[in-house]
């Protein structure tokens, strides 16, 4: 039987020629995505020897867009950016606005239509977030203020390409290309429809899926199964991002993208972008090198003074202007430098435009060449621009007069700005302590019963977690009650009104197991003391743990006999050697 290796080939010679060449350009300090762009070149239809299917790798590339997106929604906070609104916003929106109409301009001095250079205006406008954070990251820069803002700003140039990816179908007629077919409606309608589904996606995305997706995500956590974790994940990214595309007629980048967001403020957030990082690192990296196999090396030599155009806009113009728009917004020529830095790159927005361009006959072939070679000049120089930058903050700060003369203007809207990402900062850091219960490591510390477990069991058992608190005088167990769940202390200081005794426990300490062990009702008051919070095992999660791990029911059926016969030895013979006891 006659096999079709197309696709095994593609990805097996891909990932080769992507991990020879990505690891090669590192060594010479050079970020490893050169590396891929070149791998895709070499396998390209324009290059000598092997060539690879450009079919299935824009199928492939497709599905590195879904998970480049649903990353990138993953990492989206609100918190975030409303930190940073005083200069991510206007400066991101206005910097975008002059970019294309550079662009613009520039692609109209080529002969090309005002349509196509919109479309390769909004294309070399924006730059890449995968390129800035690993150049961050690289740096130790990502939680810096400088950091954090131009991350800001990219974050505010996604949102702003996610709009164009549903702007340009619509407008493509009006703008001189294909347009979509709606029964000959006009502009205006068509605009309006697709508008409305738009708001109906986000709409529907932004109230049911932060109720049902992780909840979901948590039972499927519960169950303790990595892989089904990791299914369920990519499920949730991959499925919303088709299904979007076949009710609301959106693209597969802005399903994912919300699909991300929908999950960016669970509390599993971080373990599903953690479990779904390789296959979105991979995907990426087929993307990138299906986006080099469309690359025709041969407009270096055709169509040399465009490229250089192209380049400049990117590395000069862009730079120049985000400069200007920081300085005109109040903020000190430090911050401008290291946004325009961050931004004289461009990579897989500006790829998706310009396909989208071309699909809508809104650019020519071209001009996709032009913007690859845009993008990998910009790379391959972005990190020593950075490092330019770095070196220029440092000439300004070494001298006094120098830092008064371009610092001293900006000064306030810059503390006003550093205020704002503190409140942010202490806003995230309270949000996870109010979710957080314990780390698989603090549980064995505060309870030697969880001593065998591995740390992936002791993860599947933290989910099953859920946060209580109370405040002091607040009764958090009534003696008589029915046994609903066991809590474990992780702050504060509760009273166990064992009769006799004056009982307290702090926090390693747990209480409420025995009657669960023994179906009984409560055999005693718990009160909290001061402000406590608890992380509880309701009954059903409590003895399905028991049941899954014998060893463990084993010993806390044996600690509550022992508790059993102390608590009716303290009704006996009450004494101060019974402190220990805990309450049922």
């Amino acid at each position: 039987m006659h096999h079709d290796t197309a696709l095994v080939a593609l990805i097996a010679v891909g990932f080769a020629m992507a991990f020879l060449l990505g690891f090669a350009v590192s060594k010479v300090g050079l970020p490893p995505l050169v590396g891929y762009l070149l791998s895709g070149i070499l396998l390209g239809p324009y290059s000598p020897g092997f060539t690879a299917d450009s079919a299935m790798a824009g199928q492939l590339a497709e599905v590195g867009v879904m998970l480049l997106m649903f990353g990138v929604g993953l990492h989206f906070s609100v918190s975030d950016l409303m930190a940073v609104r005083r200069i991510a916003l206007p400066g991101a929106i206005g910097q975008i606005l002059v970019a294309t109409a550079m662009g613009a301009g520039m692609a109209m001095t080529w002969g090309w239509t005002f349509g196509q250079g919109v479309v390769l205006g909004l294309s070399l406008s924006v730059a890449s977030t995968v390129v800035l954070l690993k150049s961050l990251e690289e740096r130790n820069a990502v939680e810096s203020s400088s950091g954090r803002i131009a991350v800001g700003w990219l974050i505010v140039e996604d949102l702003a390409m996610v709009v164009a990816l549903v702007l340009v179908p619509a407008f493509a007629g009006a703008l001189g290309g294909k347009a979509e077919g709606h029964g000959g409606s006009g502009l205006a309608m068509t605009l309006g429809l697709t508008l409305a589904k738009l708001v109906a996606f986000v709409a529907i995305s932004l109230t049911v899926g932060p109720r049902v997706m992780p909840w979901l995500l948590r039972q499927v956590a519960r169950t303790g199964s990595r892989e089904l974790f990791t299914l369920a994940t990519l499920a949730v990214g991959l499925g919303l991002a088709y299904g979007a595309s076949i009710l609301f007629g959106v693209s597969f980048a802005l399903g994912a993208f919300f699909a991300g967001v929908v999950l960016s403020e669970s509390e599993l957030s971080h373990k599903a972008a953690t479990n779904s990082l390789p296959l979105q690192d991979a995907f990426a990296v087929l993307f990138f090198v299906s986006v080099g196999m469309l690359f025709d090396p041969s407009v270096l030599l055709r169509q040399p003074l465009e490229v250089l155009s192209v380049v400049a806009l990117i590395m000069v113009g862009k730079s120049l202007v985000a400069v200007g728009i920081v300085l005109a917004l109040g903020f000190p020529l430090q911050t401008g430098l290291v946004v325009s830095a961050s931004l004289a790159q461009i990579g897989e927005f500006s790829f998706i435009l310009a396909g989208l361009g071309i699909s809508y006959e809104l650019m020519p072939a071209e001009g996709l060449n032009l913007i690859l070679a845009g993008a990998l000049v910009s790379i391959t120089l972005n990190p020593l621009v950075l490092a330019g930058a770095d070196r220029a903050c440092r000439w300004l700060r070494a001298s006094p007069d120098r830092k008064q003369r371009f610092e001293h203007l900006g000064a306030k809207n810059q503390a006003a700005l550093m205020a704002d990402l503190d409140a942010a900062k202490e806003r995230a850091a309270a949000k996870k302590a109010a979710r957080r219960t314990f780390s698989p490591e603090e549980l064995v510390e505060r309870f030697p019963l969880f001593a065998g477990l591995s740390h992936e069991q002791r993860e599947v058992l933290i989910v099953h977690f859920e946060p209580k608190s109370a405040e002091p005088g607040e009764r958090i167990i009534r003696q008589g009650d029915a046994a609903d769940a066991m809590y474990f202390i992780a702050e504060g200081e509760v009273a166990v009104g064992v009769p006799g005794q004056d009982l307290k426990l702090g926090p390693g300490s747990f209480f409420g197991e025995m009657a669960l062990i023994t179906g009984e009702r409560r055999s005693a008051d718990v009160t909290a003391l001061d402000f406590c919070k608890f992380a509880t095992l309701n009954a059903r999660d409590f003895r399905h743990f028991l049941n899954r791990f014998p060893a463990i029911r084993a010993e806390i059926a044996r600690l509550a006999e022992e508790r059993s016969q102390m608590n009716r030895t303290a009704t006996q013979d009450p004494g101060p050697g019974n402190t220990e006891l805990r309450a049922g």
